[in-house]
């Protein structure tokens, strides 16, 4: 080869070295994949049916009452407890000196039927939620409603406690407006608005 043509060929590999250096482009092979993700949240969604339990009026000491209703969860979530707080107003109040109306209303029962069990030793083992408390003490309280306090001899029936998610609980309740066997007329016209929050709280979270 002549020295010409050497000359030639190292230049011609000096300018493609230094166009390397500069930054020059490639042609190479490449693979794209896309993955798509969604994060959505279920729902609490707790709701008493009927939403009136009790309207009664003319009422007199000794009247009992007894009404039924459903806790139903139409949300995506399980419901782990329900808590049942207790408030009231009376109307007619100024005129009954200390006496409160609700010290004069008992909650006999107020039962989930639905976790209501049967054992061979003790016959229905009936889930109470609330037993034998005035609407005064229940004030106080917060009681579970859907909680199952069966006993653990109860073989049959009788759910575990919570609320799955498109379910319901039927719960039974009697009031009674007690006769104390004493003058009880300053309670006469009274009216007391009585309500009944449900509060539902969501299962632990876990691993998806």
């Amino acid at each position: 080869m002549s020295i010409k043509k050497k000359l030639g060929l190292g230049i011609a590999s000096a300018a493609l070295g230094m166009s390397l250096v500069g930054g020059g482009t490639f042609a190479y092979f490449s693979d794209t994949a896309t993955s798509s993700n969604k994060f959505a949240a279920g729902t609490l969604d707790l709701s008493v049916d009927p939403t009136t339990i009790i309207d009664v009026d003319n009422l007199k000491p000794g009247d009992v009452m007894y009404r039924d209703f459903d806790l139903v969860n139409g949300g995506t979530l399980d419901i782990s407890k329900v808590d049942l707080s207790t408030s009231y107003t009376v109307e007619g109040a100024e005129n009954n000196g200390n006496d409160d109306f609700g010290k004069h209303i008992i909650v006999h029962f107020l039962e989930n039927a639905d976790k209501t069990a049967w054992g061979p030793f003790v016959g229905i083992d009936y889930n109470d939620v609330i037993t034998s408390t005035t609407l005064y003490d229940l004030k106080n309280m917060t009681p579970d409603a859907v909680e199952s306090v069966t006993s653990w001899w109860a073989w049959f029936g009788g759910e575990e406690s919570g609320l799955p998610a498109g379910e319901s609980d039927q719960m039974n309740v009697l009031f009674e407006f007690v006769d104390n066997n004493h003058d009880q007329n300053h309670f006469q016209g009274d009216k007391l608005d009585l309500e009944w929050s449900f509060t539902a709280h969501q299962t632990e979270g876990e691993e998806r």
